[in-house]
């Protein structure tokens, strides 16, 4: 097995040859004066299973022809098997059209992969699993939450892990288990007219004192985060951690949750965290998977 790390395998594609000690090419890329892109595979895949690593955040559209080119390319130069790691997949939470004329955006996305060649795929924490079925071969998907648990038992001593909806219950259920402490979830209500969430309460909850946790999927604009610590310091809460799979921080993300009082962001290495992030590597994990 030969690993190929994309332009954006952000050293994950370093952990993963490692732990299986297999064969790294690292890709040749530049970009255009005119902006298209140049990729380069130095080095032979011919008669050979390979991995090609390459995560699409930030700029999506860049980094998935960039993986396009990666697998088309490694197709033409003789690869048995194209297997990627996409820790990161972009267009996730669009996959469903809410109003007519929309584009189902990751559906055209994983599509788009099989037809360059990729016949498995492993994906970290996709938004809704379900979405997976989009794509025409054998699907991988890596729950990190134990590698994110572990690191953060490191900084809490009376902890309360807090979903901030409930569909991220499940998350943290399974933070609980390995920090100790109580679980629970945020419930919110929306307004029909304005479509704006608010929170209504949080079953079974006693955060006074407590170092809460929040956990989710990803953490974006921050907003849903900033409203879940708001609560916790309301219920007496001692400190606030912010986790995530993903911690993406756009719009000023980082300033404005530690405007709120979030003391730490913790995340994994699916994309290049900001450098105040405490981010765990899941590469062995996704390497044991393999």
């Amino acid at each position: 097995m030969i690993i190929v790390g994309g332009p954006a395998s952000n050293g994950m594609d370093d952990g993963i040859s490692r732990f299986l000690s297999s064969t790294l090419l690292k890709t040749e890329s530049k970009v255009f004066p005119d902006g298209e892109s140049y990729i380069r595979i130095p080095g032979s895949v011919k008669d050979k299973e390979v991995v090609v690593v390459q995560s699409t955040f930030p700029e999506q559209d860049k980094r998935l022809m960039e993986l396009f080119f990666l697998s088309e390319t490694l197709r033409d130069m003789g690869a048995t098997k194209i297997h990627a790691v996409v820790p990161y997949l972009a267009y996730s939470r669009q996959d469903r059209r809410f109003l007519e004329g929309e584009a189902i955006s990751v559906k055209t996305v994983l599509r788009m992969m099989g037809q360059a060649g990729i016949s498995s795929l492993t994906v970290v924490e996709p938004h809704h699993e379900e979405e997976m079925k989009y794509f025409p071969g054998q699907v991988r998907i890596i729950s990190p939450y134990e590698d994110i648990a572990v690191e953060l038992r490191k900084h809490v001593t009376d902890p309360f892990v807090l979903a901030p909806d409930r569909s991220a219950l499940s998350r943290a259920e399974r933070i609980a288990k390995i920090v100790g402490g109580d679980f629970s979830h945020i419930e919110k209500v929306r307004d029909k007219e304005t479509g704006k969430t608010s929170i209504k309460g949080a079953p079974n909850v006693n955060l006074k004192e407590k170092d809460v946790i929040l956990i989710d999927d990803v953490i974006s604009t921050g907003g849903t985060m900033i409203q879940a610590a708001e609560f916790a310091y309301s219920k007496g809460a001692k400190n606030v951690i912010a986790s995530a799979c993903h911690v993406l921080l756009v719009g000023g993300a980082k300033d404005k949750l530690k405007e709120v009082g979030v003391k730490k962001i913790v995340g994994t290495n699916t994309i290049k965290n900001d450098p105040e992030v405490i981010t765990v590597d899941i590469s062995k994990t996704i390497a044991l998977s393999l």
